[in-house]
């Protein structure tokens, strides 16, 4: 239901779109499809009743864009499907399906897209206009989308200004109750339910002013609605309370570029009935170029992560720091590396990780990730339930 009324919502854009246009103009089609086979590998016994050690799946994301007008206008789509052990990681959506006309010094989108913000490496505080896919990645890039009116405005002299409507709020997925990287109590969407008796028909609204000042790259943004994350609650007897609160949400995004030093800060304050705090990420990338001569780069990451809800925090990042080395080939396969690891400073708990990935012909893609929790103290609310759950995982892509 909630899917179809989602297409239903782009199926009203596209008549706007239609009933825009007198004049037959050339059409632009372009087709992707993306098959995937997917293995994931638990090292240890699962915490859990239920939970296995090896997940095979499959996916496919076709993509589909219409362009005319010489371009300015566009109709896209993005769909994504997945079959799996876990349940609830077998499922289809629409990740992407708006209509955009540019013209001038603006920009107008309508319908269900992914917005990214931010310049952190380790965490996306500033990140909010889309729904976080749990069930997809551990690392939260994974994105639902986001049903939205944009509005985008550009100028010469300061910067550019993207106005949000967000007319429905998607729920964050989590594992079910085979899934790995999940709470010992299952979490059921439905379970969940708001502080707003609009619930997820609650009108929300965004707007982020971004600037470039010489070696400045800056953003501010602010988001008044119902929050993408869920506030839990810990019973006594190991249960989990949860809501969507209304939140107020300030953020700011700032990247330096000097030689080859890249400065990044993010930061949000969050006031809410239920929860006020402050987080931060802040660190730096510094970038050894060309090293053998045939386009080697490798950079070196050190973030520090601040989170004032404590253990309370949903990643878990609350004091914390990262540090990791990107490594680019800059080779015809596209080979790339990334390696990190999360340290809390206050306690024992580190998350390692791994991610690679390389093309081979022109056609096809594997990538490698791996998750290794180490130490874990159980006084982490959060990171404690899954602390048996160390990963690899294999991905084979097919494009055509």
């Amino acid at each position: 239901m909630r899917n179809a009324i989602l297409v239903l919502f782009m199926l009203v854009a596209h008549t706007f779109v239609g009933a825009q246009s007198e004049v037959p103009q050339k059409v632009i089609h372009d087709v992707e499809v993306e098959l995937e086979g997917e293995y994931r590998y638990f090292y240890n016994k699962g915490q859990f009743q239920g939970q296995q050690d090896h997940y095979p799946s499959i996916a496919i994301r076709p993509e589909y864009s219409a362009e005319w007008n010489k371009g300015y206008e566009s109709i896209n789509f993005k769909g994504f499907a997945r079959i799996d052990r876990d349940e609830a990681r077998t499922r289809w959506d629409i990740r992407e399906l708006y209509y955009q006309k540019a013209k001038n010094n603006w920009e107008l989108s309508i319908g269900l897209r992914k917005v990214y913000w931010g310049v952190a490496e380790s965490n996306h505080l500033v990140d909010i206009i889309n729904q976080t896919d749990a069930v997809e990645s551990f690392d939260g890039e994974d994105k639902l989308g986001q049903p939205m009116v944009q509005f985008s405005w550009i100028t010469d002299d300061w910067g550019t200004f993207d106005f949000f409507y967000l007319p429905y709020h998607r729920k964050r997925t989590f594992a079910g109750d085979e899934g790995r990287l999940r709470f010992g109590t299952v979490i059921d969407n439905d379970d969940l339910n708001y502080e707003s008796g609009a619930e997820q028909w609650r009108q929300d609204v965004a707007i982020r002013w971004k600037y470039f000042l010489g070696a400045f790259d800056i953003g501010l943004s602010h988001f008044y609605g119902n929050g993408r994350e869920p506030l839990f609650v810990f019973t006594p007897t190991g249960g989990i309370n949860a809501f969507y609160p209304v939140i107020n949400q300030t953020g700011l995004d700032v990247q330096i570029t000097h030689n080859a030093f890249l400065w990044k800060l993010e930061s949000i304050y969050r006031n809410a009935d239920a929860q006020d705090f402050l987080a931060m990420v802040a660190g730096l990338e510094f970038t050894f170029s060309n090293i053998d001569g045939n386009g080697l780069d490798i950079g070196l990451l050190g973030e520090y992560l601040y989170d004032e809800r404590d253990e309370l925090a949903l990643t878990a990042l609350q004091n914390d720091v990262f540090f990791g080395s990107r490594i680019a080939f800059n080779d015809i396969q596209d080979t790339s590396i990334l390696l990190g690891g999360i340290k809390d400073l206050k306690q024992s708990s580190t998350i390692f990780s791994v991610e690679a990935s390389r093309r081979f012909g022109s056609s096809w893609t594997a990538e490698i990730e791996a998750r290794v929790f180490s130490d874990i103290e159980t006084s982490e609310l959060i990171l404690s339930n899954f602390q048996d759950d160390s990963f690899l995982r294999l991905r084979i892509s097919r494009f055509f």
